[in-house]
């Protein structure tokens, strides 16, 4: 098998991610995330990263507190919270040199969707599983002819 030529991380970022304050409320994370269709934003507090909001995380708080309510109800109880009180503290981050494969090691061994990319104290980007499966799938795909069942998926999909 071919050693594959390592990519950093800055190759498959996602720069200048969409990002919320500690004191936002959910329902404004609820629409970044509806209406953006992303999964992870980050939480910036004067200009550092302090925290991390997924669309899991959104969904875990709000169902106990929303499950069953007509829409109206639920936004307005989202209206109520904020991003601090259900943000991870915790991030996991790289810097943009960081190589992919051990981007895409760090994320399976914390299992986590995806990893801030901070550069000199500020954040500069955004790296998720897609991007990742994105690159490797890529490389997969130049190492060798597509499968008969990939190439049936992409037909299917046109």
């Amino acid at each position: 098998m071919k050693k594959l030529k390592a990519g950093t991380v800055r190759e498959i970022m996602m720069g200048s991610p969409v990002t919320l304050s500690p004191n936002d409320t959910l329902d404004l994370a609820n629409d970044v995330i509806s209406l953006g269709r992303i999964r992870h934003i980050p939480v910036l507090e004067n200009g550092k990263l302090v925290g991390l909001i997924s669309e899991r995380d959104l969904m875990g708080a709000a169902s106990d507190r929303i499950f069953g309510f007509k829409q109206a109800t639920k936004s307005a109880l989202l209206k109520t919270q904020l991003v601090k009180k259900i943000m991870k503290r915790r991030v996991v981050t790289v810097t943009p040199a960081t190589p992919i494969e051990d981007a895409a090691r760090l994320m399976a061994d914390k299992k986590i969707g995806c990893l801030p990319v901070i550069s000199d104290g500020a954040l500069v980007g955004l790296v998720t599983t897609t991007n990742v499966l994105r690159y490797f799938g890529s490389k997969a795909v130049k190492e060798r002819p597509p499968s008969q069942a990939l190439r049936q998926a992409r037909s299917t999909a046109k």
